[in-house]
């Protein structure tokens, strides 16, 4: 028979991780020099893709990105609607799908190269949860307010990478304990990141 394409536990993971999303949008700085607020959630982004894997937790930022469209209240600061996908800080929220999707496919690929779990994960992270969401916002934010990449880089990025390393490192050390608490490989399948087998 042929195997559904998401099972029953995939149906609640990954509204719960967009429900984390949520959550993690109660930590809220808005910096008087930036239009782009510090969050939490671009862990969010991170998380679902280092535990969910590419597919997966591209879909729970798909579905946050919806609420967010049609107004509700989930961004950091309670904020949603239209406007603010359209709006300087727009390309990071479509950032925070790219980058699970990128985090999540690097997990998959990488997780049995030698260095260690945690290392990769941290790599993971560091191109997907950093660069996959930094660059549409950057690029985003030049167009929006008619400045150059360098002047958006240095509003929209280089303000906020000493907190993203930092969640880097906790994304990688979380995801790694949930990889070792949960037989990951019988609960989310193939398509997902799996521990190594123990020699």
């Amino acid at each position: 028979m042929k195997e559904p394409r998401f099972s029953t536990l995939d149906i609640v993971m990954v509204p719960l991780f967009t429900a984390i999303m949520v959550a993690l949008g109660l930590l809220y700085i808005p910096l008087p020099f930036t239009p782009v607020p510090i969050t939490g959630q671009s862990l969010g982004a991170m998380l679902a893709g280092s535990i969910l894997g590419a597919k997966r937790g591209a879909l729970s930022m798909l579905v946050f990105l919806l609420l967010v469209a049609v107004g509700a209240p989930v961004l950091a600061g309670g904020r949603g609607g239209f406007g603010i996908l359209v709006g300087p800080s727009g390309g990071y929220i479509f950032g925070f799908l790219v980058g699970a999707f990128i985090t999540g496919l690097l997990a998959e690929s990488l997780r049995n190269r030698r260095g260690g779990l945690g290392f990769w994960l941290v790599v993971a992270n560091l191109i997907g949860g950093i660069i996959g969401v930094h660059a549409p916002g950057v690029v985003w934010l030049a167009v929006v307010t008619h400045r150059t990449l360098l002047e958006a880089l240095a509003l929209g990025s280089l303000p906020f990478l000493p907190g993203d390393l930092v969640k880097v490192v906790a994304a990688a050390i979380i995801a790694q304990g949930v990889y070792a608490a949960y037989p990951i490989e019988r609960l989310f399948g193939s398509g997902r990141p799996a521990m190594p087998e123990a020699n």
